[in-house]
């Protein structure tokens, strides 16, 4: 896997982590325990700071970066989807953030939310605690994701993460 170090930057990389050899991350990036990093993905600490918490999956082709001033933080427990770009925002725990979406500089998804699908969530931006925020520009649908909605899903890329450290292996 490439890991690159931005001057005095290196990642850190929980040893129970998976970070799929064709993931890109550089920099002051931080990923945690039983979280997975999946193909194409690409997580640049270059100007700030990157942080992944615990049993989140970062999948396929999603682009994660920050800014001089805007750190991403992603909490414990995400399930970030396909194609996702995510800069300058934060992501508390327990939330399930669709494919194609968007979270903007400043943003705020708090614990149990879900961003839906090609949603576009801008600067500034909160979506609530168990909201749903859908569309583009996202709006906002407080109360409609029961608490723990997300854990199957989490724990599949759990499993998937532990499957993979042991099992993946390329083929020339």
């Amino acid at each position: 896997m490439p890991l690159y170090a931005m001057g005095e930057h290196e990642p850190k990389i929980d040893p129970s982590a998976f970070i799929h050899p064709d993931a890109v991350i550089i920099g002051n990036v931080t990923v945690g325990p039983e979280s997975s990093i999946w193909p194409a993905a690409v997580l640049r600490g270059d100007r700030g700071a990157i942080v992944i918490g615990a049993q989140t999956s970062i999948q396929d082709g999603s682009v994660v970066h920050c800014t001089t001033e805007l750190d991403t933080i992603v909490g414990d427990r995400c399930v970030v989807g396909h194609r996702v770009h995510m800069e300058g925002c934060r992501v508390d725990d327990d939330c399930l953030i669709g494919s194609g979406s968007v979270i903007l500089h400043r943003a705020v998804v708090r614990s149990g939310a879900l961003v839906g699908a090609q949603a576009l969530v801008t600067n500034d931006t909160e979506v609530p605690e168990l909201a749903m925020a859908l569309g583009v520009p996202a709006k906002i649908y407080p109360d409609r994701v029961a608490p723990g909605a997300h854990q199957a899903a989490m724990q599949v890329y759990v499993d998937n993460a532990h499957w993979y450290n042991r099992e993946l292996r390329r083929l020339d």
